[in-house]
């Protein structure tokens, strides 16, 4: 099953107690941030991103008690999209309670090669994320399957990645 609009939204609105994504690509085109991203290219100024509908909805579930997390694989030298990502989403993502994690793989294996980015939602329903090689976005697809190895994905992807702000202080492992 393809995931799309409202039902997209829901998974997200509807969790109990985590969402949690793993970010396999350097870069991904989204037609809501070419202006921006092409200014941040060009050195020109970018428009501040402030909270959002995804960074209320963190700060929320948050509060509650639930988690929202990630774990994005990156080489060095990092893509201008991923300084990008970094400098105008991540920050502000993790004030608002999103638990980014970085797992560095530059000169060293990948634990995760060939795993395909993927979102999963309490542990019990996992969406694959299918993109171009460019990092256009495809479609979200429902995966009907047993979830135990993308439960064993994200205890690999978090027991050997450091926290978002200790990568960025310089405190990453490559």
């Amino acid at each position: 099953m393809l995931l799309d609009g409202e039902e997209w939204r829901r998974r997200f609105a509807g969790i109990k107690r985590e969402a949690w994504r793993l970010e396999a690509l350097p870069q991904y085109l989204v037609p809501q941030e070419a202006e921006e991203f092409a200014a941040f290219r060009e050195g020109r100024p970018t428009t501040p991103y402030t909270a959002s509908s995804y960074t209320e909805r963190v700060s929320r579930q948050h509060a509650e008690g639930k988690r929202n997390g990630r774990v994005h694989i990156v080489t060095q030298p990092l893509s201008d999209y991923l300084q990008f990502e970094f400098t105008r989403y991540y920050e502000l993502h993790v004030r608002a309670g999103d638990d980014i994690r970085i797992l560095d793989v530059t000169n060293r294996h990948n634990p995760l090669e060939g795993v395909q980015d993927f979102w999963m939602f309490d542990r019990e329903e996992v969406v694959l994320m299918n993109y171009e090689a460019d990092g256009r976005q495809i479609n979200r697809e429902v995966f009907e399957g047993d979830v135990s190895p993308f439960i064993e994905y994200q205890r690999i992807a978090v027991s050997e990645s450091v926290p978002f702000e200790e990568y960025v202080n310089g405190g990453h492992r490559a």
